[in-house]
C-alpha cells in the first residue's frame, strides 16, 4: 500500500478547492442570467401598464372634452328655449289683447249700428219738426261717422292679429323643437357616459389584444340582435311614428313636425285652441280630427309605448 504524502494531500486539496471555484463560477454566471431574464420581463410588463395607463389618460381627457361640448350645447339649448318660451308668452298675451280690442269694437260697432237703425226708426214713425228732424239727421251723421271710424280700424286690427297669431305658432313650434333638442343632448350626455377603471390584472395586457377597443363577444352579439330587429328600440326613441295614426299620412307628419310636433303624447295632450290651429294649418281637419278620433288613438299609442 503506497504511502498517502502530504503532496498528495495537497494536490487533493487543491484539486478541490479548483472544483469548488468552477461550480461557484458557473453558478454566478447562471444566476446573473436568469437575473437578467427576470428583470427583461419586468420591464416588459411596467412598459406596457405604463403604455395602457396613458391610453386610458387620452381616452379620460376625450371623454371629458365630449361631456364639456354636451355640456355645453345643453346650456346653449336651455337658454334658447328660455328665451323662445318668454317669446312666445309675450307673443300670446299680445294676440289675447288684440282679441280683446277687436271684441270691443265689434260691440262697439253693434250698438252704433242698433242706435242709427232705431233713430232711423223714430223718424220715419214720427213727423217730427224740423228742428228735431236735424237734430237727429245731425245724431245720424255723426254715428255714421263714428261707424266709418271703427270700421277703418278694424281691418289693421284683424291684421295685427294674424301676424301676431302667426309669430306666437312660429315660437311654440321653435320651443317645442328647442325642448326636443334638449332631451336628445341630455340622452346623448348619459348614453355616452364610460366609466374608466385601473388595471388590475397587468398578465390582460400580454396577450395581444387592446383591453377597451377590442368588442367582446357580448357586444357583438348586441350588436347583430340590434341590426336584426331595430323595430326593437322604436318605442325609446325621442321622435313617435305619428303615421300609425289612422288618418295621418307623410304630408300630415311632416305638417306636424314643422308645427313642434314629434310625439303621439303632445297629440293625446291637445287643448281645442291646439286642435284649431293643427285644422287651420291643415285647411279644414277640423271635423276630420274628431271623426277620426286622433286624439284617442294617440293616448293607446303612448300608453302602449310607456308598457314597453
Amino acid at each position: 500500500m503506497p504511502e498517502i504524502t502530504i503532496i498528495n494531500i495537497t494536490l487533493l486539496a487543491l484539486t478541490a478547492m479548483i472544483g469548488v471555484i468552477i461550480g461557484w463560477a458557473v453558478r454566478g454566471k447562471r444566476s446573473s442570467q436568469e437575473k437578467a431574464a427576470i428583470n427583461a420581463g419586468w420591464q416588459e410588463q411596467v412598459e406596457a401598464q405604463r403604455t395602457e395607463h396613458q391610453r386610458l389618460l387620452n381616452q379620460g381627457k376625450g371623454l371629458m372634452d365630449q361631456i364639456s361640448q354636451f355640456q355645453a350645447s345643453n346650456r346653449d339649448a336651455k337658454n334658447r328655449a328660455k328665451k323662445l318660451s318668454e317669446a312666445a308668452q309675450k307673443a300670446s298675451a299680445r294676440r289675447d289683447e288684440l282679441q280683446r280690442e277687436i271684441k270691443d269694437i265689434r260691440s262697439n260697432l253693434e250698438t252704433v249700428v242698433s242706435q242709427r237703425d232705431q233713430l232711423q226708426t223714430e223718424f220715419a214713425a214720427h213727423g217730427d219738426s224740423r228742428d228735431a228732424v236735424a237734430e237727429k239727421d245731425e245724431k245720424i251723421f255723426q254715428l255714421s261717422r263714428e261707424l266709418e271710424n271703427w270700421q277703418n280700424r278694424l281691418p289693421p286690427l284683424i291684421e295685427r292679429y294674424k301676424v301676431r297669431n302667426e309669430e306666437a305658432e312660429q315660437l311654440e313650434a321653435d320651443l317645442a323643437r328647442a325642448r326636443l333638442r334638449i332631451e336628445e343632448l341630455e340622452s346623448d350626455s348619459v348614453e355616452n357616459q364610460t366609466r374608466i377603471e385601473p388595471v388590475r390584472n397587468p398578465e390582460i395586457l400580454t396577450d395581444g389584444r387592446d383591453a377597451s377597443n377590442d368588442p367582446s363577444d357580448k357586444e357583438v352579439n348586441g350588436q347583430s340582435r340590434s341590426a336584426e330587429n331595430p323595430d326593437d328600440d322604436q318605442p325609446r326613441t325621442l321622435r313617435d311614428n305619428l303615421k300609425k295614426i289612422k288618418g295621418v299620412g307623410p304630408a300630415i307628419e311632416k305638417t306636424l313636425n314643422e308645427m313642434g310636433i314629434f310625439r303621439f303624447q303632445q297629440i293625446a295632450d291637445m287643448s281645442e285652441y291646439d286642435i284649431d290651429r293643427v285644422a287651420q294649418r291643415l285647411k279644414g281637419f277640423h271635423s276630420r280630427i274628431y271623426r277620426e278620433n286622433w286624439i284617442g288613438q294617440a293616448r293607446e299609442l303612448s300608453d302602449r309605448n310607456s308598457n314597453l
